[in-house]
């Protein structure tokens, strides 16, 4: 297989970090990311997306099944004489209350913690050196509905000339309309970025650097316009966020 497709690498990148890509096409892609920079740079993204995610979810501590359930996976059952046998010796290594299943338990659940949100742990800067590669200074958004659920991130890097949209939450397709991404700088008429799609992502062409478009926007709105390209914001404001220098 040949990587090339953006939306590929992406979905591989993203299931990497959350860990829910095993297996043989786990271990191809830790392959890959040794031979591309690009690859490691957008496992890193990722790392501090879900990251920063992590810190506004609320803390659940787990029930006692579920550190039974990790110890049970992670400690295979060892025949009784095998148990007595070693008994005398690792005994005394195991403090009062705290077995090995439980130290297994806490190792595994430290270091799932440690991959899905490294942002808890380390600055993104920590993490870029993590790949050896230095996080690209970027521009971003995360833009939320009426209700605050997330909906599309924006990124751009910043002296680029392409800024990509990628949709993160549920979207429904407005019928008789089209969603345009809109920058709003501090003083001055807004302007057009781009089309918004409804799923997956789109990469949009720019009139210059990002550096040069976005230095004074501080937000960034999408709205439903019945013109394919309005000069203009004139429909209603459908997600709107912060733009922000990742730098």
């Amino acid at each position: 297989m040949r990587y090339t497709s953006p939306d590929l690498l992406e979905h591989l990148a993203s299931a990497y970090v959350l860990g829910t890509l095993s297996g043989g096409a786990r271990r191809r892609f830790e392959r890959l990311q040794r031979e591309r920079a690009d690859v490691r740079v957008r496992v890193t993204q990722w790392e501090s997306r879900l990251g920063q995610l992590a810190v506004s979810v609320p803390v659940h501590k787990p029930s006692p099944r579920v550190w039974a359930a990790i110890a049970a996976r992670t400690q295979p059952a060892r025949p009784p004489h095998a148990a007595q046998a070693k008994a005398g010796w690792l005994g005394w290594l195991r403090p009062a209350g705290f077995g090995f299943g439980g130290l297994a338990a806490g190792v595994m659940a430290a270091s799932v913690l440690f991959v899905t949100a490294p942002g808890l742990f380390m600055s993104s800067d920590q993490i870029a050196m993590r790949t050896g590669e230095k996080l690209p200074q970027s521009y971003v958004g995360l833009l939320t509905d009426a209700q605050g659920n997330g909906k599309l991130l924006v990124s751009s890097l910043r002296h680029g000339r392409t800024m990509t949209v990628k949709v993160i939450g549920p979207i429904t397709p407005p019928a008789g309309g089209t969603l345009v991404l809109w920058a709003v700088p501090a003083s001055g008429p807004a302007f057009a970025l781009g089309p918004v799609p409804t799923s997956g992502s789109a990469v949009s062409m720019l009139p210059d650097t990002s550096e040069k478009l976005l230095s004074k926007v501080g937000k960034l709105v999408v709205t439903l316009e019945t013109d394919a390209a309005p000069a203009a914001p004139s429909g209603a404001v459908v997600f709107s966020g912060n733009c922000a220098k990742l730098w």
